[in-house]
């Protein structure tokens, strides 16, 4: 591939993502080898289905749990996600409250906020080395008009339980991070950065020490009622639990439930001890910033920068490029604004881009399902949070599997349905005339518009969020 950053050797592209190539791929486990039957069947070895299977086994060690997994254990957006552990709710806390009222939301974000120091814990009894560490994250404004969002947006997140976000100004951000052209920003400390590979190959381990089996290299080419089918033979199970996420969209009947959008990173190579110190970060807490097509990263264990954005949101019929190649354009963009953000690894090479795909609902808010008549289930939608709300959907899927009545059967995506995303060509027309809109916006507030753009405010129509 030619050199899509001017300062890169040779840039690695998909090959599933940088976490992977940094750990190793882990050896295949045996695929299904006939027809089988279980008490459980997990259909994705992702951070869902794994926690789904660790809670069902903690709960009830009796279980005969088998998760399917049609490449390997966090081959789709548990192996390729930024990293960050946060507590924010998944979703529109405005629509939940709609639904259920204001106070099931709080509680709902309350849960969210415990579950990332519940995660942690996990970790640390399975002794799983995940390169977490709880420092918090950022949102940075770095130009007029992403700075008045960002102090109305501090005020809604308090409004809706992050008492404890702090707004920092220029000179506060510039204590912990040097950004050109920072503003100010907001600190909530509910936040650990991970490492995705080494969390979701961990937590495949510690199942399997539990008695589950996976196998990998099997795909489930359709969910029946009690059963999944594979090409190795048809498993049978008091409930089959889909746990596959942005990959939906290639299951039969499901092609407009979810739309696999896609989302890319680049990671440069370790930055040397002089940029470090230009750059500050010695707080390693997760950055994001305000703009409207959205951008996120974390400084690594290993000290380099991983940063990720949109790129090229969709592809047409909902197709997805399996092993995480980027176009050359979505990697200069990203090379561009890394450099601009930070100058101080303007000149450090990008080692590696790969992109993933993150489940979206058609009203922007996950769900959670059990239809005990059928034994099929499902949790996801997680529109890109789902390093936390996939361990609060497993547990909530087990209570719902077990029969509990527990609060968590009870929370505002328990049992709720989005409508479809509508057919081609439109979805492909709305999605890229959306994100257009928002790198439009983008722009002309980097130029200088004070306000927000209403070029944004189109595109928030459009999107239905």
């Amino acid at each position: 591939m030619p050199d899509p950053h001017p300062s890169a050797g040779t840039v690695a592209n998909g090959q599933v993502s940088f976490w992977f190539r940094q750990t190793g791929f882990p050896a295949r486990r045996p695929p299904l080898d006939g027809p089988d039957s279980a008490d459980v069947c997990i259909v994705g070895a992702g951070y869902t289905g794994l926690w789904t299977a660790y809670h069902l086994k903690k709960t009830r060690p009796d279980l005969d749990v088998v998760v399917l997994e049609r490449e390997f254990a966090g081959f789709g957006a548990s192996g390729r996600n930024g990293g960050w552990l946060a507590a924010k709710v998944p979703g529109s806390p405005t629509r939940f409250a709609k639904e259920h009222g204001r106070q099931a939301v709080l509680r709902f974000q309350e849960l969210m906020t415990a579950e990332v120091d519940r995660v942690l814990e996990v970790l640390d009894s399975e002794e799983i080395d995940a390169h977490q560490i709880k420092s918090g994250y950022l949102r940075v404004a770095h130009a007029p008009a992403q700075l008045d969002r960002l102090r109305t947006s501090v005020e809604t997140d308090r409004a809706w339980g992050h008492h404890d976000e702090e707004l920092l100004t220029a000179a506060g951000l510039a204590e912990r991070i040097e950004v050109a052209g920072g503003l100010g920003a907001a600190y909530n400390p509910h936040c650990a950065r991970i490492h995705p590979a080494r969390l979701v190959t961990g937590l495949a381990r510690a199942v399997e020490r539990m008695g589950v089996r996976i196998h990998e290299s099997t795909p489930v080419t359709r969910i029946e009622p009690r059963a999944a089918e594979t090409p190795f033979g048809r498993v049978t199970a008091r409930f089959v639990l889909r746990c596959t996420e942005g990959f939906t969209a290639q299951l039969p009947g499901e092609s407009r439930t979810w739309l696999p959008m896609n989302s890319s990173m680049i990671v440069t190579e370790p930055l040397p001890a002089e940029a470090w110190e230009r750059i500050g970060w010695s707080g390693q807490e997760l950055f994001s910033d305000q703009t409207h097509a959205y951008l996120y990263g974390q400084r690594t264990a290993d000290g380099r920068i991983a940063l990720g954005g949109r790129g090229v949101p969709y592809r047409f019929g909902s197709r997805i490029r399996p092993w995480g190649g980027t176009s050359e354009g979505t990697v200069t963009a990203l090379g561009g604004i890394l450099a601009r953000l930070f100058p101080a690894a303007a000149d450090v090479p990008i080692a590696h881009a790969w992109s993933g795909v993150l489940a979206v609902p058609r009203d922007w808010c996950p769900s959670v399902c059990l239809d005990r008549r059928t034994g099929v289930g499902w949790a996801g939608g997680y529109v890109g949070q789902g390093v936390t709300a996939s361990h609060l959907a497993a547990r909530t899927l087990t209570d719902l599997v077990l029969g509990e009545d527990s609060e968590l059967c009870r929370l505002p995506w328990t049992g709720r349905t989005s409508r479809g995303w509508e057919p081609e060509p439109l979805r492909w027309l709305g999605v890229h005339g959306m994100y257009a809109a928002y790198r439009a916006a983008d722009r002309r507030e980097t130029e200088g518009r004070p306000t927000t753009s209403p070029i944004a405010r189109v595109a928030d129509v459009i999107a239905s969020r």
